[in-house]
């Protein structure tokens, strides 16, 4: 089984966002970017298949800037054989939406066929979780979404657990397929010294947007990005007859 897999670059989980003074998106210049979380969690789960003899190759893809080939380096060295960097400008970068991304992975797919696309169920800078859904839409291939375990599930079959809103659900889709990885999938790897020098190494292909011939003209327009509200600082009471007393006074509790 032939994996291809999506990284995204985005602003470090762990970096305090700020918006932009004239509220035209985030600030990213000069901010710490890694590769999304979720992301993360779709390429250790692709490599862990890998190192089970279940999937045969896993190639990293990514649509964006000069520097998301940064990120596919780091999938590089976590695990990845092959990278493909689709690339566009940081301008049309910060532009790209999930439809046009759903786009480039369907041409990289029908090209280098391949047997599965593992996707992060979202990207924590737009969380719009609609790529895995419009590419399987795009492929006309069944999808496993929100998932947290994968199991072989035999006679060309991959068994998937998904996490619902009831609990869990468990279905057996046909390869190839798409599949969109939950927090609680895996726990992703470091990326060692020596694999992130044997990493510079392997093959990394670039291929300019217009090769693709997919028109990434916007759809949609950001018309204003604001922080959110500022939380007003709790209060302390006495006793527990005070705290009714306050919350009789908010209309918390009826009188």
């Amino acid at each position: 089984m032939k994996i291809l897999v999506g990284v995204k670059r985005v602003v470090d989980y762990a970096v305090k966002i700020r918006v932009k003074p004239d509220r035209s998106g985030v600030v990213t210049e000069g901010v710490q970017h890694s590769m999304n979380p979720f992301d993360e969690i779709a390429l250790e789960e692709a490599v862990k298949l890998k190192e089970k003899k279940i999937a045969t190759e896993v190639i990293a893809f990514s649509l964006g800037g000069p520097k998301s080939s940064e990120v596919l380096r780091t999938a590089l060295a976590k695990g990845a054989d092959k990278a493909i960097h689709v690339q566009v400008s940081d301008d049309e970068a910060a532009k790209l939406e999930s439809f046009h991304v759903a786009k480039a992975l369907q041409k990289i797919v029908e090209h280098e066929k391949f047997d599965a696309v593992f996707l992060g169920k979202q990207a924590i800078d737009d969380d719009s979780s609609q790529t895995a859904p419009m590419l399987a839409g795009l492929l006309d291939w069944p999808q496993a979404l929100y998932a947290s375990k994968v199991e072989d599930g035999g006679s060309g079959h991959m068994k998937v657990t998904r996490e619902i809103d009831g609990g869990l659900d468990t279905i057996k889709v046909k390869v190839p397929f798409v599949l969109s990885a939950d927090l609680r999938l895996n726990e992703p790897r470091y990326a060692t010294l020596p694999n992130i020098m044997k990493a510079k190494k392997k093959p990394l292909k670039a291929i300019p947007i217009k090769d693709l011939g997919i028109d990434i003209t916007p759809q949609t327009e950001t018309i204003e990005v604001t922080e959110p509200p500022v939380r007003q600082a709790g209060g302390f009471v006495e006793d527990v007859s005070a705290l009714v007393a306050k919350l009789k006074e908010k209309g918390f509790v009826k009188a």
